[in-house]
């Protein structure tokens, strides 16, 4: 059975096949407004996904939570290596 939706259409978890893997990358738009707005579709979904709902749930806040402490470690990183347990002999 071919295909009839265009491969740029197509849903990567539902319809891409392997073989069409590489053109169904190559149709992305690689330039600096394009990447903004892969990056802007994606946080779109996550925020109504998780966070804008009517009813508030445990994973969106703790999506949010885990964020934060990532981003907090990765500021505090430099002072906490020098804090890390050694090995004495």
């Amino acid at each position: 059975m071919v295909s009839v939706i265009p491969v740029k259409e197509k849903k990567l978890i539902d319809d891409v096949k392997i073989g069409e893997l590489p053109s169904w990358i190559l149709m992305w738009d690689f330039t600096p407004k394009g990447i903004a707005g892969m990056f802007q579709r994606g946080y779109y979904k996550i925020f109504l996904t998780y966070v804008n709902v009517k009813k508030g749930n445990v994973p969106g806040i703790s999506m949010v939570l885990a964020a934060y402490e990532f981003f907090n470690y990765f500021l505090s990183y430099k002072e906490l290596k020098h804090e890390q347990l050694h090995k004495y002999h």
